[in-house]
């Protein structure tokens, strides 16, 4: 039992690719909340304090609060039919609403459980480290539910989660920004998520454990429920998921990942033979291992399932254009910034000179 101390300070992301090598070590539960398309991040300073320093905080984040199943569902209808009708200005706002809300809310922290009244917020480890009610909300018949919560038509999304060395973190997040400067509206979507939470994590000698000093990047974004519909500049979000698995080397989250984040992924891994060579010998029989464990861990193949509208669900690196959707305009092409990516872009087809203009 110890008393944390936790403020959220935003500030311009201009110095963010400097900053994220140095702020991690001066805070012992820094993080950083990053909203690329209005160029802002938010620092998490957050240290250990006396237990005698009075406050009683609670940490209850609206993301993880049980939620009116009405409104999710009218949320997840309301992205839907922007995606359908190519609203990306609707996105903007809609997800510079939901950050200024967050923002100005203190991201559900309150001093004494009740209400925010300013930082610092001091409270005890377990009430600020646990960050949502959901799973203690009511049983109402779901007038109620959790945002993930299937039984509800609400959010439907992919995570894409990838560590990278934090020697290499500067160089990935001046990537970002200039794919954020490319196309200004094209990272909009993420803010209805939260934008790019960023996490510190350390160096492990454990064999499939962080390689060195790393930062993490979690990237959630909205998902049709129709795998051969595109998304709204498509090709961005791929772009940055390449970039991070093969011009980075980033070690992808093993629960939170679609396929092509674990391509290749165990070769990172220096130690993954001794791993491989403990896993034998303690488990020959294979009891604790599935098709998929076996997959990501290079045993079998199958992490890419090559067919049509592949590279719409990550379950492939797109290499032609069925890949892709092109029905609906969305080709395969190389990426803007990191030109080894190849990505479902939207190309525009006119119809008197069938000359193609990437968008």
């Amino acid at each position: 039992m110890f008393k944390r101390s936790v403020t959220f300070l935003t500030k311009n992301d201009s110095d963010l690719s400097d900053q994220v090598a140095t702020f991690g070590r001066q805070h012992e539960f820094a993080d950083m909340i990053w909203y690329p398309s209005q160029n802002r991040v938010v620092y998490r300073i957050d240290d250990r304090v006396s237990s005698n320093v009075s406050g009683n905080g609670l940490w209850d984040h609206p993301g993880f609060r049980a939620t009116p199943s009405l409104a999710l569902i009218a949320l997840r209808l309301t992205e839907e039919l922007q995606e359908a009708t190519g609203d990306i200005t609707g996105k903007c706002i809609g997800g510079k609403l939901t950050t200024d809300i967050l923002i100005n809310t203190a991201y559900g922290l309150t001093n004494n459980g009740l209400l925010f009244t300013g930082y610092p917020v001091i409270g005890y480890q377990n009430r600020l480290q646990a960050s949502g009610g959901c799973l203690t909300g009511l049983i109402d018949a779901k007038i109620t539910a959790c945002r993930w919560d299937p039984r509800v038509n609400g959010l439907f999304f992919h995570q894409t989660t990838i560590s990278i060395a934090l020697s290499k973190a500067k160089d990935f997040i001046q990537d970002i920004q200039k794919l954020a400067s490319i196309a200004a509206q094209s990272l909009c979507g993420l803010d209805i998520y939260n934008g790019i939470l960023m996490r510190y994590v350390t160096g492990s000698n454990a064999y499939i454990g962080e390689q060195e000093d790393s930062l993490e990047f979690d990237i959630t974004y909205y998902r049709s429920k129709d795998p051969k519909t595109p998304r709204l500049f498509e090709d961005v979000l791929e772009e940055i998921e390449q970039m991070a698995v093969f011009k980075y080397g980033g070690l992808p989250h093993w629960g939170k990942n679609r396929n092509v984040a674990f391509e290749g992924a165990i070769k990172e891994y220096k130690n993954a033979g001794e791993f491989l060579k403990v896993k034998e010998k303690y488990d020959p029989l294979g009891l604790f291992s599935s098709e998929w464990t076996d997959q990501v861990l290079g045993l079998r193949g199958g992490l890419t399932i090559v067919k049509e509208g592949c590279a719409l669900e990550g379950l492939c690196v797109c290499s032609e254009d069925i890949h892709c959707a092109p029905e609906k305009g969305y080709l395969c092409r190389p990426g803007k910034v990191f030109q080894d990516a190849r990505v479902c872009t939207l190309v525009q087809v006119s119809n008197q000179s069938s000359s193609k203009a990437e968008l």
